[in-house]
């Protein structure tokens, strides 16, 4: 099954010590997660049998903790046969080798895209229509990394081996190419950042994924914006030269 510690955090040296329940223990403990993270960001789930029976998402995330056992165990085909039976039936599809923490919320789910390569924290959000695919056809890490208490937004997409970091929020239909940084929002094809820290960036757009700005319209704002600048200034010539004397219009060939 997937890691259920950190999947950001560097193994120690030495031998793993033995998670408290055994396998059986632990696999309850990440199951109890993946429940939890489902109540407590979908205001619609309104009870865990709701969640066990009816959310995609989370049969997608307990299928794939199963065939991801089966790949660590060198039962690769079998795995993958999993991985596309779920695909099949949820929508979703990820990779069997893709490593998932605990926490993992899918919302709607369709459409969703996590490769195999790809590393996702502790109590990340994916929305319908994410894609954290690659770029690279070589045999090396090529997906992305995405590391603990992220928001991805319906749509968005995130390919290569870049690394969202903690905290970072990104825009629906959003195309990431580069690194995100931690407590950061990204919005935009290519993805920029406009806030860190709490704090506006240059790019002067504003994004929360349920309050997310409508470029389009931002645009159109701005035209209107420079258009009342224009139409002031105008009025202001216009009034000017009503109070000035008539003068004759010299023709371009006069002075030939």
């Amino acid at each position: 099954m997937s890691d259920d510690t950190d999947a950001n955090e560097t193994p120690a040296s030495g031998p793993r010590p033995r998670a408290k329940g055994g396998p059986v223990g632990r696999w309850l403990r990440v199951i109890r997660e993946d429940v939890a993270a489902a109540l407590e960001r979908d205001p619609a789930a309104r009870h865990w049998l709701e969640v066990v029976l009816c959310y995609p998402g989370w049969h997608a995330l307990m299928v794939h903790r199963v065939s991801h056992w089966m790949w660590q165990h060198r039962a690769k085909l079998p795995a993958r046969m999993l991985s596309n039976w779920t695909r099949f039936t949820t929508g979703i599809e990820i990779h069997p080798a893709a490593r998932i923490g605990p926490g993992l919320f899918i919302d709607h789910g369709m459409g969703v895209v996590i490769g195999e390569t790809a590393v996702v924290g502790r109590n990340v959000t994916l929305y319908h229509g994410v894609t954290l695919g690659g770029r690279s056809r070589e045999r090396t890490k090529r997906h992305p990394t995405v590391k603990n208490h992220v928001v991805i937004g319906a749509g968005a997409e995130v390919l290569g081996p870049v690394t969202i970091a903690e905290h970072a929020r990104i825009g629906a239909g959003s195309v990431v190419v580069t690194d995100v940084p931690p407590n950061s929002v990204i919005v935009g094809v290519p993805g920029r950042v406009t806030f860190r820290d709490g704090v506006r960036t240059d790019d002067g757009i504003d994004l929360a994924h349920d309050e997310l700005p409508d470029p389009v319209v931002h645009a159109m704002e701005c035209l209107l914006d420079r258009v009342r600048v224009l139409e002031t200034e105008l009025d202001q010539i216009q009034r000017r030269k009503s109070r000035e004397p008539d003068e004759p219009v010299p023709h371009p060939y006069d002075e030939l």
